[in-house]
């Protein structure tokens, strides 16, 4: 489903969530809990003076937000390009508002620094 199409979540679902966001987050937080009940995202990744590289991202679906979600990242539909992330859900659903912020902005949907930081493993 593209992101053009996503329907916002429940409300019952969307305010487990809603202390763990403030401002303009709170705002899209029920289509960016929409978009992690689907458990998975196609998009690229910008590279710099490059091409961009398409990715599938799938991650496990949990309705606690302290849960841990756990993101599996493979790039170019190549399993030697795949990256694993475990972290808590707000945190992941807080990327994945980044994410439609991202799309609204540039019509690509793509995570934002600090997520590949993270699956990287590069976070200070």
């Amino acid at each position: 489903m593209s992101l053009e199409k996503l329907q916002p979540a429940n409300q019952k679902d969307v305010s487990v969530y809603s202390p763990y966001y403030q401002g303009r987050k709170r705002s899209a937080l029920p289509l960016a809990i929409s978009l992690y009940q689907m458990g998975n995202l196609e998009g690229s990744r910008k590279i710099e003076g490059g091409e961009s590289i398409p990715f599938l991202a799938t991650w496990s679906i949990s309705s606690i937000p302290a849960d841990l979600t756990r993101c599996r990242m493979q790039f170019d539909g190549n399993a030697e390009l795949s990256y694993e992330v475990i972290m808590a859900n707000f945190e992941f659903v807080d990327f994945l508002i980044e994410v439609l912020f991202g799309f609204k902005s540039s019509r690509t949907a793509d995570f934002p620094q600090g997520f590949y930081r993270k699956l990287l493993k590069q976070e200070e």
